[in-house]
């Protein structure tokens, strides 16, 4: 089914993780199967050719691939920045390749400048959660203003993890810092710094939606929820107040795009606002930040 709800198919999922072992497995480790245990998958491991085919088949041009950076807080080692350029190098036509940097780790604003100036990543993604870190705490003033000065956008995790889920204490794991109003400070304090929170931010849709209505610099993606869980009132402002701010995600592995689109085509969303969502708003988002993704 995929996108044929529209005239001209076109998508760009901006949450996706690597289907291999780097990610599920040695990043993810046992928070991860923690994960998965509490919603009955199993972490199979697969290869980016058959990732691209389901892409492909359900009518997804583009995808973002998420470096992940949670050692410190973890103890479980990186998705290297250089692994996720290599495999953006490999498949360059659909991947959009996005670094992570442990703010915990003291030479986080190197790696991150290496990360673009070397790597040639397009920006980063943060998991609060998982790094075990207040993005609005002034430690971390200097990496958000190298960041701006790099002119590439950021991601940061919204609402709760399933990291961790039902394990004794979360594995130590702290929810609060998936609170999207920590995120408003760095929105207020870098209004050039393009802000992407992933995920619709369950238990605070609302203080979410706040911030996106009231930050021109911030956006917000879907993923992480199949279209009939997500919050009425999220659904609401995508058709309405937000809808040149929402974009489609799906958070792969853990959620597959033509189920997570055909469910999308069910929703009472009109033609133009679906572009938006899956393409125009991620092109345009972008776009500020210099990056053509035509």
């Amino acid at each position: 089914m995929g996108l044929s709800v529209l005239e001209e198919p076109r998508a760009i999922d901006m949450h996706a993780h690597q289907p291999t072992s780097e990610f599920l497995h040695d990043a993810g480790g046992q928070l991860m199967k923690d994960a998965a245990d509490r919603f009955g998958t199993e972490l199979e491991t697969d290869s980016y050719e058959n990732m691209l085919e389901e892409y492909r088949d359900a009518g997804v041009d583009r995808a973002v691939l998420l470096g992940w950076d949670a050692e410190t807080n973890t103890g479980n080692p990186p998705v290297p920045n250089d692994y996720v350029a290599e495999v953006r190098d490999e498949y360059d036509e659909f991947f959009i390749g996005f670094g992570s940097v442990d703010p915990l780790k003291d030479d986080c604003i190197e790696e991150a400048i290496r990360c673009v100036e070397d790597l040639d990543l397009s920006g980063f993604k943060f998991q609060q959660i998982a790094q075990g870190f207040d993005p609005s705490d002034p430690d971390h003033e200097e990496l958000w203003a190298t960041i701006e000065e790099l002119g590439v956008p950021v991601v940061f995790h919204g609402g709760n993890s399933t990291l961790g889920a039902c394990s004794p204490g979360g594995r130590g794991l702290q929810i609060k810092y998936g609170n999207p109003m920590l995120i408003d400070d760095v929105a207020a304090n870098y209004p050039d710094l393009q802000i992407l929170i992933a995920h619709p931010a369950y238990p605070w849709e609302k203080e979410q939606l706040a911030i996106c209505q009231q930050k021109g610099n911030v956006y917000m993606d879907l993923s992480g929820w199949m279209p009939r869980y997500i919050d009425d009132q999220v659904l609401h402002y995508a058709k309405t107040l937000l809808s040149e701010t929402v974009m489609f995600g799906t958070d792969y592995p853990m959620l597959e795009p033509e189920p997570w689109l055909e469910q999308f085509a069910e929703l009472d969303f009109d033609e133009e606002t679906q572009r938006k969502l899956l393409w125009e708003n991620a092109r345009e988002f972008f776009a500020e930040c210099g990056i053509s993704i035509d």
